[in-house]
């Protein structure tokens, strides 16, 4: 009877102890071991032989309580042996959604992707990765970083994302990345420099923010590096009544009128310089005028427009002389049967008809994505031995799509961050500011970055412009990413 009676009894005991087995195993914080591998290399950049030290590792940002939200991916590469006098420069992409993967195998990296330099799609693989002389590690380490979301990046499961999906929480996470990654190598003396392409410049004047200004424990810049700028977003959306964005996208309409033989100039300098007196004066004076415009004036205005852009007055005449860039792909290029890029307008691609209003995709993106996406994993998973089943997300639609576009104290329409790396110009006499722009890029139109860096409150003896004949990815042709790695050489060079 007893022993009937414990047979019995036993499995209702062994369930009792599996459901507090249990219930305190989920009490218990989840733990990640970070993921660390390192690579001793050598190489040459910049006439120099330099040895370096790869290493790509996850950093595990927790919450207050320590569970971990979220794991951040970096790849450094620090010459060997350490040399703590040396700048440390961090570098990330934009998006918001993209990954570190373009300006890490395109141009500053140690091996970079073979594509093709002339506005060519980049075809089927293999790509080849090949040494990068142009890489910046004669004169500074490099750590590229890949935010929330992006690249091997994730969140942990259940993490509101909220809570690093937006211009506060995604500059806040970044920040403290770069806090870890000096306590860590003890860098926190060595001279820093901050950049970013594309959204990465409005990364980079919100991490200069929380880097320099939101406590005391300041972490203090040499350099702000802009690479494709933008900052004041009024100047990319053409909504009704908002004609700045119709007056910063005219000399970037010239430029590649120019490129693709629809009007003629000296140079594409010469032809950019008459856009932008053109914009900012008759132009600018003729949009703010709107219904209240003379016939006489507006006829002057749609002949020098049409001559500049290379769109013909009845065309500017229906779209009231405000063509979008959207449409401008569209046609400057229709009686040849071809779209133009937004991101370089250098390329040009084919639509499924000619007869629509906007282009059915975008040449100068999907001409490169496959060679990068190829690069960055062979590098990674194959050369540094960084295991995961995760996919990399060189553009990831989750923050994207989860993406909060507005500040806690901020008003207004349109997001401006321009005034944040003013303030942090101001307070820190010692940061400069170096803006790299490429003459076919629509996506962030470089008479933009020109407007949002000369308003009231940014020193501009401490600013400087660099202007590149191609794209956003100025990088993509062999002459620009050599001029590009020059140019920002000599920046921090001259920083010492």
């Amino acid at each position: 009877m007893c022993a009937a009676t414990a047979l019995t009894l036993a499995p209702q005991a062994v369930a009792a102890q599996d459901s507090t087995d249990a219930a305190a195993a989920a009490e218990q914080p989840l733990t990640i071991e970070p993921q660390v591998r390192t690579r001793d290399m050598t190489g040459t950049f910049g006439g120099q032989r330099v040895s370096y030290r790869a290493t790509i590792a996850e950093t595990v940002l927790k919450a207050d309580d320590g569970k971990p939200e979220a794991v951040i991916v970096t790849t450094s590469y620090v010459k060997q042996p350490r040399d703590t006098a040396r700048p440390v420069f961090f570098l990330f992409n934009g998006g918001p959604g993209s990954g570190s993967v373009w300006l890490q195998m395109g141009a500053f990296g140690p091996k970079r992707v073979a594509i093709p330099s002339d506005a060519r799609d980049d075809g089927a693989p293999p790509y080849p990765l090949l040494d990068n002389p142009d890489s910046l590690l004669d004169v500074a380490d490099l750590v590229f970083i890949d935010p929330p979301g992006t690249g091997f990046s994730y969140l942990t499961d259940g993490t509101d994302p909220k809570k690093y999906y937006g211009l506060e929480p995604d500059a806040e996470a970044v920040a403290k990345v770069i806090r870890l990654w000096l306590n860590n190598n003890g860098r926190w003396n060595s001279p820093k420099y901050l950049g970013g392409e594309s959204y990465g410049t409005t990364r980079t004047a919100m991490v200069a923010r929380e880097l320099e200004g939101a406590t005391y424990n300041d972490v203090g810049l040499n350099g702000l590096i802009l690479i494709s700028t933008i900052l004041d977003f009024a100047g990319r959306e053409p909504t009704p009544g908002n004609e700045l964005a119709y007056v910063v996208t005219l000399p970037n309409m010239a430029a590649a009128a120019y490129y693709h033989g629809k009007v003629q100039a000296p140079s594409v300098e010469a032809i950019v310089e008459e856009a932008r007196q053109f914009a900012i004066g008759p132009f600018a004076t003729a949009l703010l005028k709107g219904q209240d415009l003379p016939d006489a004036e507006r006829a002057s205005v749609r002949a020098e427009l049409s001559r500049l852009t290379g769109l013909s007055e009845q065309y500017l005449d229906n779209a009231d002389l405000r063509v979008t860039d959207q449409r401008f792909y569209k046609e400057l290029l229709r009686d040849r049967g071809l779209t133009i890029g937004r991101l370089d307008s250098r390329y040009t691609g084919q639509d499924y008809d000619n007869a629509g209003e906007y282009p059915d995709d975008d040449p100068s993106f999907y001409g490169i994505d496959a060679g990068y996406t190829a690069a960055i994993n062979s590098w990674a998973r194959d050369t540094l031995g960084f295991e995961t089943d995760r996919e990399y997300q060189s553009i990831g639609r989750e923050p994207g799509r989860n993406w909060q576009w507005t500040l806690n104290q901020g008003r207004g329409a349109y997001l401006n961050v321009a005034p944040f790396i003013g303030q942090a110009m101001r307070q820190n006499s010692g940061l400069r500011t170096f803006v790299a722009q490429g003459y076919y890029d629509f996506a962030t139109p470089f008479f933009g970055a020109e407007y949002s860096l000369n308003r009231t409150g940014i020193p501009q003896n401490r600013v400087e412009f660099h202007y590149y004949d191609a794209g956003h990815m100025m990088y993509v042709r062999d002459e620009d990413r050599a001029k590009l790695s020059s140019d920002i050489r000599a920046f921090i060079r001259s920083g010492r």
